[in-house]
């Protein structure tokens, strides 16, 4: 029987039991844009903790590109680069050059999280041509670089947030269907809430059979099909891995690679579960686990499209994926 507020130890997650401190945010970003030419999948992975703050990119091969290229810059207080603009030049094969520019100098933030939502600027340029930006700094890296800057339209195919927390609440804050909006998944009571800027668009309840499963709701007159697996939080015993919550516009987008300090956090957490002879949903471990998983809820996502309700929204990186498709997921830790 469900407890009437999910207690301590039910939802408690492996990482309670790690010595190693949660990090505060991780926010992993999967772009469609185009390098050296080429369409190419680029994910941008922002981590937060108490002692480092870090940006790791990562590009999938392309037709210019014959293996995947990854690096990472320092954004934490301490490094040099986050006072002044800067910038990061990688050679390639077949003499091709990558230039990375940035400046978080005056970058904003939402609390606590990772990726900043205005003053700053990231451009990725390819053999001298600009061919990525993110950010609302356009005439400032202009000046920068003396030059017009015309960045190339990119679009964000999906969002997946881990969001770390001691209570029954999980808050994200993004970009959502052109406007940047408040997503909460309460529980309590047995029930899953789900609100969108304050109004609760949906309540689940009976989770104790109900641990897995979608419903659709919709926000300023767009469709959105919900998907959750609280399995762990409400079948195993101390609990093990994160809840994870799906919200899926149209046919949904691509789901980043796990890079960086969400890797870690991931390995970390799946050896943990392992150790301790827990059984640990694939869908919080979806690259992780073994393929063909029928209990994985961004599987589902994917199989429960549908042609209805698909949308698509403009703005400097459009958020919405190929064919109107765009996924935003979160991954709910409790922490001790």
């Amino acid at each position: 029987m469900l407890p009437s507020c999910f207690s301590h130890s039910a939802i408690s997650s492996t990482l309670s039991n790690d010595p190693i401190p949660p990090p505060l945010s991780i926010i992993s970003c999967i772009y469609q844009t185009n390098l050296f030419n080429s369409p190419t999948l680029l994910t941008l992975t922002w981590s937060l903790s108490l002692s480092s703050h870090s940006l790791s990119l990562h590009s999938s091969p392309s037709a210019s590109l014959s293996a995947s290229l990854s690096t990472s810059l320092s954004l934490s207080p301490s490094s040099f680069s986050l006072f002044s603009p800067t910038s990061k030049s990688i050679s390639l094969h077949n003499s091709h050059k990558l230039k990375i520019h940035w400046d978080f100098s005056t970058a904003k933030y939402t609390p606590n999280s990772a990726q900043p939502i205005s003053s700053f600027y990231l451009a990725i340029s390819c053999n001298g041509k600009l061919q990525f930006f993110l950010g609302d700094l356009v005439d400032e890296f202009s000046r920068r670089v003396k030059a017009v800057v015309l960045p190339e339209e990119s679009t964000l195919l999906s969002r997946r947030e881990h969001v770390f927390e001691r209570r029954n609440r999980y808050v994200s804050r993004a970009e959502f269907l052109g406007s940047l909006r408040e997503i909460a998944v309460e529980l309590c009571g047995g029930v899953l809430k789900v609100a969108v800027d304050g109004e609760v668009k949906l309540a689940v309840k009976r989770l104790a059979w109900k641990f897995r499963g979608n419903e659709r709701f919709f926000i300023a007159g767009n469709a959105v099909d919900f998907f959750w697996d609280v399995f762990n939080w409400v079948k195993s015993e101390g609990g093990s891995g994160p809840g994870v919550f799906v919200f899926q516009i149209g046919e949904g987008g691509v789901w980043p690679e796990y890079i960086g300090a969400e890797g870690k956090l991931m390995k970390r957490s799946l050896s943990s579960a392992a150790a301790g002879n827990v059984s640990t949903p694939a869908a919080a471990f979806p690259a992780l686990s073994p393929a063909g998983s029928s209990s994985s809820v961004l599987q589902w996502a994917e199989e429960s499209s549908s042609d209805g309700g698909r949308s698509s929204c403009s703005s400097s990186s459009r958020s919405s994926g190929i064919n109107g498709g765009f996924s935003l997921s979160l991954y709910a830790w409790r922490k001790d």
